[in-house]
């Protein structure tokens, strides 16, 4: 069925049906969120025990192994990873991709359960959580506020700020950083504790049984029924402090006189710091498929309120990522709208035409605005990588209506009537169009099922484009030719088919003289075929020389610094250090704001000695005028042409973020006894360094003399800097080892003991500690030996310990304690010991140059057995990356040959234009390497349209020469005459997409460093496949046809022949043949009329 003719002479339906998409469309787009990354479904689960006062080697063994071997035998696990530090224990459970999230949380719950009786009994609870991984904070903000105390302040975060933020729509939760919670410190003096013969363990539980309110029952009293409570709370402090203990000898001593009792907050585990100032932070994070855009307004909304009702209060807004997302959001609106505005520029000087370019322009927005529909059912945003799906398709979605209305302005130039002509050509080029759009979806739907991580990535951007072209190509075959129909004149037709240009005869002679001529007794398509393939071998030459990256280098006026200092440092210690860091960094050209959170690693482990130093930057400057001038800069003929022009940043900062890093990073090297580097903040390696390498053994020993081999055989290599590990370091500690002679003489146990110590220098476990009702909460109450005594390593020797007969011995009396050491963290990977070896990459320097050198050195540097190394972060998801995207070119190019072979029933001419793909090659590689790009993951979804380029303007070529040859041309005036009728349609689409890719290259806006090297890689490769398509597939068309010719008399007699089949007659001669019929009968019936008039009898004429 034609569907072309069809909406020609039915217009009513095909408009309206595209006039309701654009309204659903229009709709959608208002609706659908904005994010700064498609949303990432990884299913990932997280066991956490805690075991206060536990020390990490003591977990590993009693804890984190039994966790592990628990769930190591569940179906689809991917990794199991393991980080232990004082008291606590995480295991992170990473399932496939595309396994049911619901049911692997349910499978670890299930099998931690079956485990829980092997875990230490003063352990608590395993606690198994879903994991839903979204990414960071999207707004943090500093709260600080003179007239409250410190625990005031971060009582007001947690319940008035939280508890408004927190049930906004589309807020997934509010994380408060800094800031200390409340509770009654009870510090025993160990002096009194010994007089008195009691143990601070012992006053803890008294308190925990005495200081509270409970029901005791009920009873009738009368005609009604009451309820009984014991209110054994005292209430505050004070009340608190006059609470009788009972003595192991029958006394009592009122509680402070056994130490102070104060209301205070508790001890300091974390610190957050602005610009040197202290304060309490709260982090914002987004609800899993929401808008950053509309949470951010919300949020805003939402603390304008609160600012209003809590004037003595100060929100400042510290750290904004949505700033990036809605900025590039914005950007590549601009840059849509530019694209479509430079392409359609590009139509209305080839065509020369209004009305003709009109109806082309109309393609766009009748394409692109029905996807935004599309993409809201199936659950996409927003986001960079769907914004790069639709800048791609902004040059595609005019090339089918280009086509189209260049094939109409042809057949009226033949001297037919607008209508017939909109007809007649939808009919002659529509297979082409339809094969042409579908090639292009082959291309990419297979990228859009890619497994893994990347997958989740290229989903969204190969389901918008097919979606996008699918729409044009209904655009193509229903609106265009329609519109064409009624609005094109006879004049609107133009006059190029009168005489040829200069161009053009230049371009057919040449096709004449490389296709069809012949270079003494070789013919020339041959030496042609040489020709390409020697170019084809230069182009991956040159490929090969382009170095790779994951991403490539943003700008998002933000950067993170890890700070590390050595292990056994204080908090103390910690913010002494950032403080310095601030002081150093806080001058620098381009810093708006250090913010600091102590007691936290960028990766979010929980550690006194590490710190995550944020810094602010001015917004850069990426507006046009900037660019033009940048490039005008760099260029060293404009350079001399264009003035100086006094700029002074008049939209944004100037000096990029790379250049801030060199000078943060060299100001802070210098800072004594602190290992600080910038962190990667990209999806793979967010935290860590750019190049993180994994080391991996079950022997302890092993692996330390591994990293200390591999960590010196990294140093001093060029290509990377700040080269350190991340593992086990050993720390000091106090070990206290119980003489088992004496303790079993004395009935004292190992339990006893660490409980003793436990309570007496933190407290008893959280659960365990005795609550007063304060202000409608629960204060804890936390009993310990006072600071100065628990400084004191004799005092600590003196504790009394309970013995088995109801009497107490002091500690030294059944143990020895000496100084040690012992790990301060611990890293697990799938059931092994886990140091993770990084370094950073020196400014423009490619993750692939200096990933290959790492693994360079890595494998020459001889391990001991037992001992084995893995690629981790950005670097293992390049590879994985890299070899998906393969798999699925192939089967793209195996979905295109399948189009083809149907679209030409030949399996041999499919063949030329497959061949024509690796022309583009060349442009990629000349583009990356003359504006210095690495090939990174946008380059590579540029060499994916790059493919449907090339195949659509081979198509265009090969379907014209069969067409020809059907018509009874011979194949070399076939071939010929394709170059000639199909040159402008080719030159046209590709010049119109590489000006609608032209904004996105200078990179304006937000963002605009991630949608640059597609783009360049883009035009490049349409530039240079263009004229390579033009010249070299007229020779493979025929080379082919030579090879089929040759297969055909090799094989020929081996196949039957088969009948010759009458062709039914097309429409148009059928309708001729009854139009004839109707005029014979109409004479025949005429001539009996005038017969009867003249009362004649006709004679009947008998051959004799």
């Amino acid at each position: 069925m034609n569907f072309s003719a069809w909406s020609i002479r039915n217009p009513v339906a095909p408009i309206l049906a595209f006039a309701l998409l654009m309204i659903v469309g229009w709709q959608s787009f208002n609706t659908l969120p904005i994010t700064q990354f498609p949303s990432i479904d990884v299913p990932v689960a997280a066991v956490v025990v805690a075991q206060p006062g536990s020390a990490p080697a003591e977990l590993e063994t009693q804890v984190t192994r039994v966790i592990e071997d628990a769930v190591a035998g569940i179906a689809g696990i991917d990794d199991i990873q393991s980080t232990i530090t004082d008291g606590v224990s995480q295991t992170v459970v990473l399932f496939r991709v595309g396994a049911d999230t619901d049911k692997a949380v349910q499978d670890v719950k299930d099998a931690i359960d079956q485990v829980v009786g092997d875990l230490p009994a003063d352990a608590e609870t395993p606690v198994v959580t879903r994991v839903d991984v979204e990414g960071g904070a999207i707004l943090t903000y500093a709260v600080s506020a003179p007239a409250m105390t410190f625990e005031e302040l971060s009582w007001f975060v947690d319940d008035t700020v939280k508890g408004a933020v927190q049930g906004l729509p589309g807020v997934g939760r509010v994380d408060r950083y800094g800031g200390a919670d409340r509770e009654i410190l009870v510090a025993l003096d160990p002096m009194r504790l010994d007089a008195h013969g009691i143990t601070a363990a012992a006053v803890s539980q008294q308190l925990g049984q005495v200081n509270a309110n409970q029901g005791a029952g009920r009873l009738e009293v009368g005609d009604g029924e009451q309820a009984i409570r014991v209110l054994g709370d005292q209430g505050d402090a004070a009340r608190l402090g006059s609470t009788t203990i009972s003595l192991p000898n029958g006394q009592q001593v009122r509680l402070d006189d056994l130490g102070t009792v104060t209301d205070t907050y508790e001890e300091l585990r974390s610190f957050t710091k602005v610009d040197g100032q202290p304060v309490v932070t709260f982090g914002v994070f987004r609800a899993k498929g929401a808008s950053e855009v509309s949470v951010e307004r919300a949020v805003t909304a939402e603390l304008d309120a609160i600012r209003a009702a809590n004037p003595g209060v100060q929100i400042q807004l510290v750290d904004d990522a949505v700033f990036y997302t809605y900025g590039n959001y914005k950007a590549a609106i601009a840059t849509l709208v530019e694209g479509a505005i430079l392409a359609v520029i590009v139509v209305l000087l080839f065509l020369r035409n209004w009305r003709a370019t009109l109806i082309s322009a109309l393609a766009l927005p009748l394409s692109a605005i029905p996807t935004f529909w599309a993409m809201d059912l199936l659950g996409f945003s927003l986001n960079l990588v769907s914004f790069l799906a639709l800048t791609l398709a902004t040059g595609i979605l005019v090339d089918d209506a280009i086509v189209e209305i260049e094939n109409i302005q042809r057949h009226i130039r033949m001297g037919k009537s607008p209508y017939r002509a909109a007809i007649d050509a939808a009919d002659e080029i529509g297979l082409a169009v339809i094969a042409t759009t579908f090639t292009i979806v082959a291309v990419f739907v297979p990228v859009s099922f890619m497994p893994g991580v990347p997958g989740q990535y290229f989903r969204q951007f190969g389901l918008t484009v097919a979606i996008a072209v699918l729409f044009s190509l209904l655009v193509a075959r229903l609106i265009t030719p329609l519109l064409a129909a009624y609005l094109m004149r006879a004049k609107d037709a133009g006059d190029h088919a009168a005489h040829d240009g200069p161009v053009m005869r230049g371009y057919l002679g040449f096709v004449r003289a490389t296709a069809t001529g012949r270079l003494l007794f070789v013919p020339a398509r041959y030496l042609t075929l040489l020709t390409a393939f020697g170019v084809l071998a230069v182009s991956i030459y040159f490929m090969l020389q382009v170095p790779g990256s994951l991403f490539p280098e943003e700008d998002a006026s933000r950067f993170q610094v890890s700070v590390e200092l050595p292990p056994g440092s204080t908090l103390t210690d910690t913010e002494r250090a950032t403080d310095a860091i601030t002081a150093a960094i806080g001058g620098v050209d381009g810093v708006e704001d250090v913010f600091v959170v102590g007691g936290s690693s960028a990766t979010g482990g929980l550690d006194v000695r590490r710190a995550t130093v944020t810094v602010i930057l001015d917004r850069l400057d990426n507006t046009l005028e900037r660019k033009l001038l940048d490039i005008a800069e760099a260029t060293p003929i404009l350079r001399d042409l264009v003035p100086d022009v006094p700029y002074e940043g008049r939209n944004g900062a100037l000096r990029p973020q790379s250049a801030i890093e060199a000078e943060v990073s060299a100001l802070i090297a210098p800072i004594p006894d602190v290992r600080a580097f910038t962190v990667n903040s990209g999806p793979g390696g967010a935290g860590n360094k750019d190049i993180t390498y994994s080391i991996l053994s079950n022997d302890p020993a092993a692996l330390d003399g591994a990293v200390a081999r591999i960590e010196g055989a990294l140093r001093g290599e060029p290509l990377l800097t700040g080269v350190s590990a991340e593992g086990a370091l050993p720390r000091p500690e106090l070990q206290i080892r119980p003489r088992p002679e004496e303790a079993a003489r004395l009935g004292v146990t190992t339990a006893a003991i660490a409980q003793t110590v436990r309570v007496a220098t933190i407290g008893d476990f959280d659960a365990a500690l005795a609550k007063v009702s304060i202000d409608n909460r629960q204060i804890p109450v936390r009993v310990e030996l006072s600071e100065r005594a628990r400084r004191d390593l004799a005092q600590l020797g003196a504790l009394r310990v309970p013995t088995a007969g109801g009497g107490s011995v002091p500690l030294n009396a059944v143990a020895d304690i000496s100084l040690s050491e012992g790990p301060s963290s611990i890293s697990r990977l799938n059931r092994e010991r886990l140091v993770t070896i990084g370094a950073n990459l020196p400014p423009g320097v490619p993750l692939g140059t200096a990933t290959a050198r790492f693994n360079e050195i890595v494998a020459s540097v001889e391990l001991p057995a037992g001992v084995r190394t893995a690629e981790s972060g950005d670097a293992e998801i390049q590879q994985e990356l890299n070899t998906s995207f393969v798999n699925a070119m192939l089967l793209g190019l195996l979905l295109v040959l399948a189009v083809l072979i149907l679209l030409f029933k030949s399996v041999i001419q499919p063949f030329t234009i497959l061949f024509s793909l690796p022309l583009a090659i060349g442009g990629v590689a000349a583009a990356l390497i003359i504006t210095n790009n690495p090939l990174s993951m946008p380059v590579m979804i540029g060499i994916l349209m790059l493919m449907g380029i090339v195949t659509k303007n081979a198509i265009l070529l090969v379907d014209f020469a069969v067409e020809m040859q059907a018509k009874g041309m011979t194949r070399f005036a076939a071939v010929v005459e394709a170059g000639h009728k199909r040159a402008r349609p080719i030159v046209m689409t590709s010049i119109a997409m590489s000006a609608g890719m032209l904004p996105s290259a200078l990179g304006v806006g937000e963002g605009g460093s991630f949608r640059a090297p597609m783009a360049i890689a883009v035009i490049g490769g349409i530039i240079v496949s263009t004229v390579l398509s033009l010249v070299i597939v007229p020779s493979f068309y025929l080379i082919m046809d030579d090879l089929s010719r040759l297969l055909a008399w090799v094989f020929g007699r081996f196949v039957g022949s088969k009948d010759e089949e009458e062709e039914a007659p097309d429409n148009r001669t059928l309708a001729a043949e009854v139009a004839a019929r109707r005029a014979e009968l109409k004479a025949v019936e005429a001539r009996l009329l005038r017969l009867e008039a003249e009362g004649a009898r006709p004679r009947l004429h008998v051959a004799e």
